[in-house]
């Protein structure tokens, strides 16, 4: 297993939970990296971040406890309390499915698992995509995030392969 990054001023802390993401995306912890700092000088938080690689069963536990979907998710983020001030959050990515999408839509999954966590961080910034404004909004700023990793924009069809991206 990797041994975990520490979280540094805007380094989100990583933890690879699920030894298939190490088989799946080369230097997971490094990609995660690299996507979260993106998002973060992106949006101009600044704060604790933790991601977790997990599994569906992990993920599909926690999406029943907090949210009453007795099913996994993609990814699932938990901010944290805004007691004193303290901005930031937890960002849980569920492996199976992370791997099903990336395959249904021919997607690299290292590229895959960066948009996740670019997404991941925007919701912790308060981003959503509950109505088309807001979603049109996030979209646009994960692409350009992406895009300065070397990933492709996500949101056109028949893309999102990592063009010369560094892990």
């Amino acid at each position: 297993m990797q041994p975990d990054l520490k979280a540094g001023r805007d380094a989100p802390h990583v933890t690879v939970a699920d030894r298939r993401w190490n088989r799946a995306v080369p230097h997971p912890a490094r990609v995660v990296d690299r996507a979260a700092r993106a998002a973060l000088a992106a949006t101009g938080c600044h704060g604790p971040v933790t991601v977790v690689l997990a599994d569906n069963r992990t993920v599909a536990r926690m999406n029943w406890q907090h949210r009453g979907r007795n099913k996994p998710t993609n990814v699932l983020t938990f901010e944290y309390p805004a007691a004193g001030g303290l901005w930031g959050g937890d960002i849980i990515i569920a492996f199976e499915t992370v791997a099903r999408e990336a395959q249904a839509a021919g997607r690299d999954m290292a590229a895959h698992l960066a948009h996740l966590v670019v997404h991941g961080v925007l919701h912790l910034a308060q981003y959503d995509h509950h109505h088309p404004g807001e979603a049109r909004e996030m979209e646009m700023l994960e692409a350009r995030i992406l895009s300065g990793l070397g990933v492709a924009n996500p949101w056109k069809p028949g893309r999102m392969i990592t063009r010369g991206a560094r892990s």
